[in-house]
């Protein structure tokens, strides 16, 4: 993980390598990690810690993922400035959208690998989500293809070993986005591929399975999610509930199949 090439969303630091007790000079390369600024019409509304790269599908996907808004179209424009201390992310959505905004506005402050900082009740929390429509069934040997890929193509977490990454395989070909959080690669994911018209293929991600990433995943109108490690039980229910194939361990040539495996043909 070490090596002189900065990679966009990642710095450089001196360290100290120890092998074998012995204690060596070394120049390493860490993952970025700043806050976010999400202002929608002028008005700050969330802040999330995330690295600093494809911030445009950023916003977009956690807009989408969010219910902030509906569908792409809703979002007017997005501008993106660095501050000393961070980044703000200037969105404008239209008016209607932001009146609703305004209306369940609340404090929230993110951290990785939190996906429900700042909800004030537990009817926020676990949010209702509509039944997925068709879903195109993939091949049990696509997983273990889009997996290997995702690995693959995981350039910043090849240099610093720091983020996660969520992937789109369709058609063996693979769209990935990378982030120190594990959400927030999703939602980087969920803003690139939101204009797209089909939503066939299957979501890859570097992490556990949580109610969080199975939620983004159906809300986008993914019907199947491939995870490297372990579902959280609620993750498994919303799942079912759903209509959304889940897939745990999936890791070289094997996975499991938490619901509905009839969309994972042999």
């Amino acid at each position: 993980m070490s090596g002189a090439v900065k990679l966009p969303g990642s710095a450089p630091v001196q360290a100290v390598r120890i092998v074998a007790s012995r204690p060596a000079a070394s120049a390493e390369v860490v993952a970025e990690e700043v806050p976010v600024a999400l202002v929608y019409n002028g008005i700050s509304h969330a802040v999330m810690m995330a690295t600093p790269l494809d911030l445009e599908d950023f916003a977009l996907g956690f807009s989408l993922s969010e219910g902030i808004i509906a569908r792409p179209g809703e979002l007017l424009d997005c501008e993106v400035g660095e501050l000393a201390d961070g980044v703000t992310v200037e969105l404008t959505i239209t008016e209607a959208r932001f009146q609703a905004l305004k209306e369940r506005r609340r404090s929230l402050t993110g951290r990785t690998g939190c996906g429900l900082c700042g909800q004030d009740t537990l009817e926020q929390a676990i949010r209702p989500l509509a039944p997925l429509g068709k879903v195109v069934p993939v091949a049990a040997s696509e997983v273990s293809q889009a997996m290997r890929q995702l690995a693959a193509q995981q350039p910043l977490n090849a240099a610093t070993g720091a983020v996660h990454a969520a992937g789109w395989w369709r058609s063996g070909k693979m769209l990935v986005r990378e982030d120190v959080g594990r959400h927030n690669a999703l939602d980087k994911l969920i803003g690139a591929t939101a204009r797209e018209a089909e939503r066939d293929g299957l979501l890859v991600i570097s992490s556990r399975a949580s109610y969080e990433m199975v939620h983004k995943a159906a809300s986008a109108g993914f019907g199947v999610l491939a995870a490297v490690s372990a579902p959280t039980a609620l993750a498994v229910r919303l799942a079912e509930q759903a209509g959304l194939c889940l897939i745990g361990y999936a890791r070289e040539d094997r996975m499991t199949v938490y619901s509905h495996p009839e969309h994972l043909l042999p």
